[in-house]
């Protein structure tokens, strides 16, 4: 029989492993950036010439399957920001594999993401690149991978190379990704990740298309693409895309068509002004990816107000 000072003991060991202390959660690690966007390409070699020789960017170092052939070749944008491109394993299938931010300290967010009911691998994994990552899956079924840049890793290895090719843009705004139900998106990445919604935009008025996020420490940003029913492939290509920042939209348009590899660039290359009121110009790789190409300001200089549309479900 226990006796009352050993019940309380125990009760109140009980309570202390259930009920941890506020400062003792688990505290959010830094969110850099997004990093990069992983695609799957039909045609290796048309889409490195598509965003190689067309976009003007470099590829510092691939890596091959077993057998030789080509597992991924990484595109570099800068010395953080890549987009990977995977032989597609299936036709006709999406194109966007996962995206992916850029953390300071991978282990802190794993046990962070863990303490608020996210479903994390036992232990960061160290990939081939030798940078430390590991994957969680967003509520709309996105993979996005949490990576940090180790001081032996590939990424850290090529700083300040591969950067003196006619690079159309040297920095990737944001990724935009299709959304279905905005509230647990928002609860994801804003409740949990901490990012910031910056702006919202509604092409009628009537309906939200689109929610931009920023990550909490620094200045890159998702674009949810508000969808109420699941777009075809050929749309998807279009919702899930690339933003690359330029500041003189009519100097890049007019740079690209000068360059050798726009002979093989078929599209009308159109600048346009978006809800947002910042110019900009829709390229497409050649599995109909979108790179959008946009000035970082609006045409006048004043921020554009935020939508008050209710989003589609």
């Amino acid at each position: 029989m226990k006796t009352p000072i050993l019940s309380a003991v125990l009760f109140a060991a009980l309570v202390g492993a259930s009920y941890a202390a506020p400062q003792d959660l688990p505290k959010r690690p830094k969110i850099l950036g997004v990093a990069h966007i992983a695609l799957s390409v039909h045609d290796i070699a048309k889409s490195r010439a598509f965003y190689k020789d067309f976009l003007g960017y470099g590829e510092p170092f691939k890596l091959d399957n077993p057998d030789g052939s080509l597992s991924l070749a990484f595109i570099k944008v800068n010395d953080r920001q890549y987009i990977e491109l995977f032989p597609e394993k299936a036709a006709n299938t999406d194109r966007l594999l996962h995206i992916s931010i850029e953390v300071e300290d991978a282990e802190a967010m794993r046990l962070y993401l863990r303490s608020k009911g996210v479903k994390v691998p036992d232990k960061v994994g160290k990939g081939r690149i030798k940078n430390s990552n590991f994957m969680i899956t967003d509520p709309d079924g996105h993979l996005v991978e949490v990576a940090q840049y180790d001081p032996d890793g590939f990424t850290i290895r090529e700083k300040g190379k591969f950067m003196d090719g006619p690079r159309i843009s040297t920095r990737m705004a944001h990724l935009g990704i299709i959304v279905g139900a905005l509230d647990p998106a928002m609860k994801f990445y804003g409740d949990i990740l901490g990012f910031q919604e910056i702006w919202r935009g509604s092409k009628n008025g009537k309906v939200l298309d689109w929610v931009n996020m920023k990550v909490p420490e620094g200045n890159d940003y998702l674009e949810f693409m508000l969808y109420d029913q699941m777009p075809n492939l050929t749309a998807l290509g279009t919702l899930n895309h690339i933003c690359l920042e330029v500041h003189d939209i009519e100097k890049a348009t007019a740079d690209l068509k000068q360059r050798p590899a726009a002979s093989n660039y078929t599209r009308p290359m159109e600048i346009k002004t978006g809800v947002n009121r910042k110019r900009q110009m829709n390229l497409f790789d050649p599995d109909g990816t979108r790179s959008e190409l946009m000035e970082p300001k609006t045409v006048d200089g004043v921020p554009t107000a935020p939508s008050a549309a209710a989003p589609p479900r």
